[in-house]
Formats: C-alpha cells, structure tokens, sequence
C-alpha cells in the first residue's frame, strides 16, 4: 500500500523513502512511501539547461545531472508518462528539512548503497553544495 503525503513532511521528522522515479539532478525523488523528496543542500541545472536565479549553477548540464542521480539509484528501469525516469534503489533513511515547495520535502537521506544522498550528488558531480542550505551539513 502506497501512502499519500499530499503536504511537505515537517522539518525533523524522520521518513522512509524507497526511490522509484527522479525527475532531475537534485529532485524530486518519487518515494514508493509517498513523498516526493528535494535533495537538501545542493543545486542542479533546471530540465530546461537554465540555473535558478540566485542559487548556484553547476557546469554539468540537466541531462547529465540527472542521468549521475539515476546512476546512484542504480540505472534508468524506464520512463514514467510524464517523463521521469523510473529506478529501484534500496530504501533510505530521511530527516526533512521542511518544505521545498508544493507537496516536495527537502531531506537529508541516507541510503544503504552510497552513504549520504547530498554528498553522492556533489561527489558525482551532478549537483553542487548550495552554501544558503548545505550549512554545517558534514560528508562522512
């Protein structure tokens, strides 16, 4: 049974989230447990190759951003009809870091495959440390 999470999960609270599909190089995540997860602390290029005013803008373009996010969730399983890319990836452990927006949590996760989720997007130069939100966020 899939759980709805129609709101962003308050700053804190601890969550499951099994990845299934990923839009870009920093999120959404679809969670097979229902939310919709933002990376916390990094910056990735839009789908459209443009950079957010105001945050930072990594080289790598959105294709490759997200195509190295896939990766760590171990490869492309398809596409959904409104073209994010399907994965399975083990479950991780998330803190939220309060709303992202809409219905997206922006969360620290933890994934038993590769360590801390905000750390792999930078070590795989998808994304880059959005200093604003990274903070005192510390790469183990």
């Amino acid at each position: 049974m899939t759980l709805v999470a129609p709101v962003a999960i308050n700053r804190g609270s601890v969550f499951l989230c099994t990845p299934t599909a990923v839009w870009d190089g920093d999120g959404p995540i679809w969670c097979a447990e229902g939310p919709k997860v933002r990376i916390a602390g990094v910056a990735a290029r839009e789908m459209d190759g443009s950079c957010t005013t105001n945050q930072p803008c990594p080289r790598v373009g959105a294709i490759d951003a997200r195509d190295r996010l896939v990766a760590l969730f171990g490869g492309p399983r398809g596409t959904r009809p409104e073209g994010h890319i399907k994965v399975q990836s083990g479950t991780m452990r998330c803190v939220s870091d309060g709303s992202a927006g809409g219905s997206r949590t922006a969360a620290w996760c933890t994934s038993p495959a590769f360590g801390d989720l905000s750390c792999a997007v930078v070590q795989a130069g998808g994304a880059v440390r959005w200093a604003r939100y990274w903070k005192s966020h510390v790469c183990r």
